[in-house]
């Protein structure tokens, strides 16, 4: 009776244990498989939150098909005390482990809201953006100029969430001290700048920053990402152009950054540039002789009169032989590239297509060519007077 009792038993734990062992299989694969969830969200984590308040927001979200295989699963993979606090982006299709893996993982928020701070050559900005996880794309949700308008309610509100990313935009252009007075307004960044840095040595970029960081720090983080760029470039450049060191293509680099904002004709701006300098022409160039009144503290605001043209500043290169003295503006990495590889052209000439910008410039060889394309240009201005 007992042998056959054991026996029963015995039988009864092998059925077990495979019973077992094919739940935990059943589990693994259900854990490591793609997820349910259709369409990216974006799951904010408290602080103090635990797995399974965090478990049963992603069931409710559709994003987890077993709330307990995920928390077994966490548990298993030593990750249930590492969850994160923050806003993360949950793709489509994301399997158990990969979720664990997103809110435990750590870093900067990766979805919600963030404040972008732009310093930009005519005017700064502050801008609320919240990531969409359908497109993956950022959405405004409010805009302000610092010391024009006062701030949103939104801006307010963001500003007390703990995971809101802070980010300071700089646009390829501007100068040493707009950067520097528009850093002044970036009211998460702690210091001061006591010194303007010299022009050209920034790298206009985005930059993520931390509340608490100072200024000065990134500061520095602009001069070196911008040492790099005009090293490597410097180390490719073509044969035979007519600078002599990585200074002064950082020079004419801020004269090709200054003299077009489309990205697609620096090359052919450059080659001009480039065969002015070797054939001993002057660059005879406005923005130079605009940094010569302005010395990069501010816009212009107006046109410039005859008199400005024909005076005589160290950066005016309508008087001046060659580079001027120094950068007028901290050029982005596609205009030093095209500083040192300018396109292979005839080109000496150019001038603006239309009364906008944004359509680029007219290129010429020869001097008979350029004045019939400043004719037209000065007919598109007198049309434009009478309208």
């Amino acid at each position: 009776m007992w042998r056959h009792i054991a026996s029963n038993f015995l039988t009864f734990l092998v059925v077990l244990v495979f019973l077992l062992g094919g739940v935990i299989l059943w589990g693994q694969a259900e854990y490591t498989a793609e997820g349910p969830l259709e369409e990216s969200i974006c799951l904010r984590v408290e602080r103090g939150t635990n797995m399974r308040a965090v478990s049963r927001e992603l069931v409710g979200q559709g994003a987890l098909s077993n709330g307990t295989i995920f928390r077994v699963g966490a548990e298993y993979s030593n990750k249930s005390s590492q969850l994160k606090a923050g806003s993360w982006l949950i793709p489509d299709g994301a399997s158990m482990q990969e979720i664990t893996d997103i809110i435990t993982r750590g870093g900067a928020s990766t979805c919600g809201t963030e404040v972008v701070y732009r310093i930009g050559v005519t005017r700064s900005e502050v801008q609320v953006r919240e990531l969409d996880p359908a497109t993956n794309r950022y959405v405004e949700k409010a805009a302000f100029i610092p010391g024009e308008s006062d701030a949103p309610e939104a801006f307010e509100n963001v500003r007390e969430k703990a995971d809101t990313r802070y980010r300071i935009a700089v646009a390829e252009g501007v100068t040493s001290w707009q950067i520097v007075n528009g850093l002044q307004s970036v009211d998460v960044l702690e210091g001061e700048v006591n010194e303007t840095p010299p022009e050209g040595s920034l790298a206009p970029d985005s930059y993520e920053v931390r509340a608490g960081d100072t200024r000065g720090s990134v500061i520095e983080r602009m001069r070196q990402a911008q040492d790099v760029i005009l090293a490597e470039a410097w180390q490719n450049r073509a044969e035979g152009i007519p600078l002599d060191s990585p200074y002064e293509a950082l020079i004419l680099a801020s004269v090709i950054e200054k003299e077009t904002g489309v990205p697609s004709e620096r090359g052919q701006v450059a080659s001009v540039f480039t065969n002015r300098l070797r054939q001993g022409m002057r660059l005879q160039t406005d923005p130079t002789v605009i940094y010569g009144i302005t010395k990069g503290e501010g816009v212009l605001g107006r046109g410039l009169r005859r008199s400005e043209l024909r005076a005589a500043t160290p950066w005016n290169t309508y008087v001046i032989e060659g580079l001027p003295p120094t950068p007028i503006a901290n050029p982005g990495r596609a205009s030093i590239e095209a500083a040192v590889n300018p396109l292979d052209t005839d080109y000496i000439f150019f001038v603006a297509k239309t009364l906008d910008p944004r359509d680029g410039h007219a290129f010429a060889e020869t001097l008979a060519e350029h004045n019939e394309n400043v004719a037209r240009y000065r007919a598109l201005e007198a049309e434009q007077g009478q309208n």
